[in-house]
């Protein structure tokens, strides 16, 4: 096969993201037998995110950090699709792109891996709990202001290795991450919906690509692929993101669900001392998502104020904390 006949794939250098693109490439054949092994070709692409591997997302800039260089070579021409955790995605979406496909999401919630197989309740005080998400940092201050909580920056198989090096005592990943790497049987507390609201789009993938392709084959066979009830559910939780001016490094949790005709939409909003500042759900005909994330949104900002919104990006304490 020609080099130009190939459909390039664009991906960040991780075991999470190949997983990802496995699954969508496997995904991708099953539609066509036009499409193998030989047509689809998988790009590593190195974003900021990865060669600031140390720093505070916040400190960083937090939005676009893992997914910046991808668009840019999609926007190029460099590569056809690129592959995302849409949760790196920036709610507002760059200029000339689109989702084109949205992979069936896993299970969205947030579980915790501790070196003593303990739950995130029966820890004993002063563990050492490591995550990046200022979120996730809020969260677990909102129910056990006794545990230290410690900056982990890095892959999946980083931050386990991490944990199992005693840097830390338990450490909270996202566990649709972990079921894509077979590393799920690690969990020693799934948190539920209920305990932790989980992040806009986490266990999703998105299939992004440029708004002026014409590739009617490739489409099709996108259109195919789509899961409407994801598409549905997170293009919601986007929107309430969009229109607060949020983004996934804001301690924001919003989670979407699809019972029969009717969507939910549930949002929480915490400050850096794990304090919750608002938490509504609103329900409605699924065909009515975007409008109903809409008015949750203004209904956020009229609660909260677009100000002190905009300061919740940025934690402007050490990120590391240790009980008083």
């Amino acid at each position: 096969m020609k080099e130009q006949d190939k459909i390039v794939l664009g991906i960040r250098k991780s075991q999470l993201s190949t997983a990802q693109a496995n699954d969508f490439q496997k995904k991708l054949m099953q539609t066509d037998n036009k499409y193998s092994n030989e047509s689809i070709y998988i790009k590593h692409i190195t974003t900021s995110g990865d060669i600031y591997s140390t720093h505070r997302l916040d400190q960083l800039g937090g939005k676009g950090l893992f997914v910046k260089e991808i668009e840019d070579q999609i926007l190029s021409g460099d590569i056809h699709i690129g592959i995302h955790s849409v949760k790196d995605l920036p709610a507002k979406e760059t200029s000339g792109l689109k989702i084109a496909c949205w992979l069936e999401r896993l299970n969205p919630n947030d579980a915790l891996i501790s070196n003593s197989n303990l739950s995130l309740k029966n820890l004993p005080a002063g563990s050492v709990i490591g995550t990046s998400s200022i979120r996730r940092r809020s969260q677990i201050l909102s129910t056990r202001k006794d545990l230290r909580i410690k900056l982990l920056r890095g892959n999946v198989d980083t931050r386990i290795q991490k944990l199992k090096d005693g840097d830390y005592d338990a450490i909270v990943l996202s566990y649709a991450g972990l079921i894509r790497l077979k590393m799920d049987h690690l969990v020693s507390d799934l948190f539920s919906i209920d305990e932790f609201l989980p992040a806009s789009c986490q266990g999703a993938v998105g299939i992004q690509m440029i708004n002026e392709n014409k590739n009617r084959e490739l489409l099709t066979a996108l259109n195919k692929i789509n899961h409407q009830n994801t598409e549905l559910t997170c293009s919601a939780e986007r929107k309430v993101l969009k229109t607060i001016n949020a983004n996934c490094n804001s301690p924001v949790s919003v989670y979407a669900s699809i019972i029969k005709n009717e969507i939910s939409i549930q949002c929480q909003l915490f400050d850096h001392n794990g304090s919750l500042l608002f938490n509504e759900v609103v329900s409605g005909l699924k065909e009515n998502n975007l409008l109903l994330a809409q008015n949750l949104g203004k209904e956020i900002i009229d609660t909260i104020g677009q100000k002190k919104i905009n300061e919740l990006d940025i934690l402007k304490d050490d990120f590391n904390y240790t009980p008083s």
